[in-house]
């Protein structure tokens, strides 16, 4: 399938001049250019159906909020002119309508010469609101997909099953990898149409689904970015969005279900029992994978949770325990990764399901919506986790190690990710670049154009007490332009008024940070990556 996929990519595209609907209202300044009519190469495979065209006068914009991505409105201020050009796309055969938007700033002084494409979240292949408005203010033309598959990042309903109720395939390859290429082919070739130009550098900005897809560019089309940025990326899909069911199993097999403020009791005293392994005590774990702390030297405690006083059983011990241990067959074999010690219940351990792992279950891997994820055994939740990957590996596992052609074609993979992710498993992550190493000749090597960098006390896609990225994009594109590899990432831990109370640096892979023995605590010049 891999090889089908890069052919198709080097095929000669055809240029199409299509139907244009322009809404251009802003005023034209001089020297910029017109939002209008464009001709459109269709990538390989797919056909343009339409082209519409908006300009926007720029200044201060406000994007409504869009929950739950975006729960409070956003304002850009200074935002340049900007036209925004979608394309539609299907691809014969598929049924399938696939929108792609690219937004450019009207001046050709305002662009920087480089393409952004921005990656989506949950179900949700891309976002068409204030990032692209705010990579155009950066002096990108950015870019973004719904992959034929809508905007709701929640509910995957109104795609995942024909009327027949078998799975969608079409679909489900145009959010799984098909529209990514799209979008590259497409996004670049409106910037050279628009200012005449071809784009400089191509770079990829995503996080969790948008983190799995810019993994997926670096494999399946190594030549689409120069630079990608993937973080908390939601790899192994096939595993991930079955195994982030375990403490819904270990809930009904065990039969009990301990409130999120009762298991937050074992973060912690983890968080008490590991803070200082890494020289200091800032309320973080640095490296949980070194923590050793025994969930069951907390029975017998009592907690408040909600006004009640509640006194930790043995059993709610045993449940965190086998939480934290991951995935396993009845036979106690392996399956996947489960959230570190420190990483929040909230995401994974709630009331309800993970929304993403109960949806894949229900439509993709059963096939039936009204399936109860809540009720799942160890010996059923092995079936269902063996039955997506022999079914969906192929389609959607993201997780090929093999990035010697990304590495041929000089490409940079940039990749962070929490070690307090409570949605997307962090050794999954770390598995992946282990496998990767293996195949392509050790960590120094990989490191040449692959680096990975683990944030401590960072949630998924940030948030959390731990030093968030300061700019990770920035240190991207020094590495593709200017050779300047990253050896560490500068991260920032915020106060409540938003300024800054501590600085950090995160160390690459495998290494961690370390405080000297001296020096400020609060400053990044008092640690070692060791």
């Amino acid at each position: 399938m891999r090889r089908l996929i890069l052919l198709a990519a080097a095929l000669p595209l055809a240029a199409v001049l299509v139907p244009v609907a322009s809404a251009a209202t802003a005023t034209q300044a001089a020297g910029e250019t017109t939002c209008s009519a464009l001709p459109v190469s269709a990538p390989a495979g797919a056909k343009v159906e339409s082209v519409t065209t908006v300009a926007h006068d720029g200044g201060t914009v406000t994007f409504p909020a869009a929950p739950p991505l975006h729960p409070e409105p956003v304002t850009i201020t200074d935002l340049p002119a900007w036209c925004d050009v979608t394309v539609t796309l299907t691809h014969p055969g598929a049924g399938d309508h696939v929108a792609v938007k690219v937004s450019l700033p009207s001046d050709p002084a305002r662009w920087s010469g480089r393409f952004l494409a921005t990656g989506g979240s949950a179900y949700l292949a891309g976002d068409f609101g204030s990032p692209l408005a705010a990579a155009v203010k950066d002096g990108y033309v950015a870019a973004a997909t719904d992959a034929g598959v809508g905007d709701n990042p929640l509910s995957v309903a109104g795609w995942a099953l024909k009327p027949d109720g078998q799975v969608d395939s079409a679909l489900l390859k145009d959010f799984s990898s098909r529209s990514l290429h799209d979008l590259a082919v497409v996004g670049k070739d409106v910037a050279d149409r628009f200012y005449g130009k071809p784009v400089s550098y191509a770079y990829w900005n995503g996080c969790s689904t948008g983190g799995r897809q810019g993994y997926v560019e670096a494999q399946d089309y190594p030549k689409d970015f120069q630079g990608i940025l993937a973080d908390a990326p939601a790899i192994s899909w096939d595993r991930f969005a079955v195994g982030t069911l375990w403490p819904q199993v270990v809930f009904n097999e065990e039969q009990a279900h301990p409130s999120v403020c009762e298991l937050e009791a074992f973060n912690t005293a983890a968080v008490a029992a590991c803070d200082t392994l890494d020289g200091v005590k800032d309320g973080v774990i640095g490296d949980p994978t070194a923590c050793r702390f025994d969930p069951r030297t907390l029975i017998g405690k009592k907690v408040v949770c909600e006004g009640k006083e509640i006194t930790i059983s043995a059993k709610t011990a045993d449940v965190v325990r086998k939480i934290w241990a991951g995935p396993t067959t009845p036979a106690g074999q392996k399956l996947w990764s489960d959230n570190n010690i420190g990483a929040p219940f909230s995401g994974h351990a709630d009331t309800l399901p993970f929304f993403v792992a109960d949806s894949w279950v229900k439509y993709f891997v059963t096939q039936d919506p009204s399936f109860d994820t809540t009720k799942l055994t160890y010996a059923s939740f092995a079936r269902l986790f063996a039955e997506s990957q022999l079914k969906f590996h192929s389609v959607i596992g993201s997780d090929d190690p093999d990035l010697s052609a990304f590495a041929r074609a000089g490409g940079k993979l940039l990749s962070w990710q929490g070690q307090s992710d409570e949605l997307v498993p962090t050794q999954g992550t770390v598995d992946y670049r282990e496998r990767v190493n293996r195949l392509l000749g050790g960590n120094s090597r990989v490191d040449d154009f692959y680096r990975l960098f683990l944030l401590p006390g960072v949630n998924h896609c940030g948030d959390g007490p731990g030093g968030q990225p300061t700019d990770a994009m920035g240190a991207l594109v020094k590495w593709v332009e200017h050779g300047q590899a990253p050896a560490t990432l500068a991260t920032a831990v915020k106060g409540p008024d938003g300024t800054t109370v501590a600085t950090r640096d995160a160390c690459r892979y495998p290494k961690v940070s370390h405080y000297s023995g001296h020096g400020d605590p609060n400053a990044a010049s008092s640690y070692r990556c060791r």
